[in-house]
């Protein structure tokens, strides 16, 4: 069986690294060459014999060109999320089986996110811009940043990170709302959770975390009548995408609702554009698009794929394969 791996130069040995590397190669019977996208596509002679690839970030896009180049190509293991920039209706005709990371990918995405409503549910963030502006700690109260305890938290999406979030949340004692049209009752009461309203959402929620892919449906979905909904002292979380937000909106009521806090990891642009409030606003909380997998947690995503390479050469049931009729509602 031959075999290559296509992908980004920079993230290919966190992603795959050697020991994963190996493996992959002592199941196929070869070394496996590197190439990247624009390198495959200058020496397409290369592809003419190959039946897998193994790719991620920067993978090639498996358009009609690619494609006869690679009459024997059979399948693509995508050590990443979403296979957007990579499947095509020309692929999906050829039948071409594409698997991807996207599982594991979301590990370490809600690992922020539970790390962050656990830190908003202590009203962390709002005790830090305190000691930063003031100097001085505040004054003791029991009350405020209560912790998790009888707390309440609103999952915007049981999408796979959505779920695992809830999954996280399952020892603490908290009480979990959501809000998704594409799911049933049924589904979310196995998950311990009670599916309500968006707008229920913000009003009821102490902390709201949004786990909603990108699609023309949801982008521009939350706006600053949510935000003007949260409770006092609420904090919203997006690990998400920033265009999902309409940030100008919500922008304006975060400079006049100094109690909430919004904990962004994503934005829209990203990075904001110079100038922007979101840099200087005491209330917004921003990091650089770290919730996704970082250094060493990549290699999550390539053993992810070699995972789910034996399990096809074994023809064992399948965990990681995209079809078709999933593109509609993946990010």
């Amino acid at each position: 069986m031959k075999g290559l791996f296509i992908m980004d130069e920079a993230p290919f040995d966190w992603v795959y690294p050697s020991t994963i590397r190996q493996q992959i190669e002592d199941l196929v019977g070869m070394d496996l060459p590197f190439l990247t996208k624009d390198r495959a596509k200058e020496n397409k002679s290369i592809l003419k014999d190959v039946e897998i690839i193994f790719s991620g970030w920067g993978g090639p896009e498996l358009d009609e060109a690619f494609l006869a180049a690679a009459p024997r190509l059979n399948a693509v293991f995508y050590a990443a999320g979403t296979v957007k920039n990579i499947a095509t209706p020309a692929s999906w005709r050829r039948n071409i089986r594409i698997f991807n990371a996207a599982e594991a990918n979301a590990v370490p995405v809600t690992e922020f996110a539970l790390s962050q409503i656990l830190f908003s549910l202590k009203s962390g963030w709002s005790y830090v811009r305190s000691i930063q502006r003031d100097h001085a700690y505040p004054g003791k109260s029991i009350s405020a940043g209560a912790g998790a305890y009888g707390s309440t938290v609103g999952i915007i999406s049981l999408s796979k990170i959505g779920r695992r979030v809830c999954d996280l949340l399952e020892p603490f004692d908290v009480k979990v709302i959501a809000y998704d049209p594409y799911v049933s009752e049924e589904a979310a009461g196995s998950l311990g959770v009670e599916l309500c309203s968006l707008e229920d959402v913000f009003q009821r929620a102490d902390v709201v975390s949004l786990h909603t892919p990108l699609l023309n449906e949801t982008r521009g979905m939350i706006t600053g009548q949510h935000f003007s909904l949260l409770k006092p002292n609420a904090s919203f979380i997006n690990t998400a995408r920033g265009a999902i937000v309409r940030e100008d909106e919500m922008i304006e009521v975060l400079m006049h609702r100094e109690d909430i806090t919004a904990v962004l990891d994503v934005t829209y642009p990203e990075p904001p554009l110079p100038g922007s409030p979101l840099f200087t606003l005491p209330n917004v909380v921003l990091t650089p698009h770290i919730a996704g997998s970082k250094g060493p947690e990549c290699a999550r995503m390539g053993q992810s794929m070699l995972d789910e390479f034996q399990r096809y050469l074994k023809d064992e049931p399948l965990k990681c394969e995209v079809l078709e009729k999933d593109m509609g509602i993946m990010a």
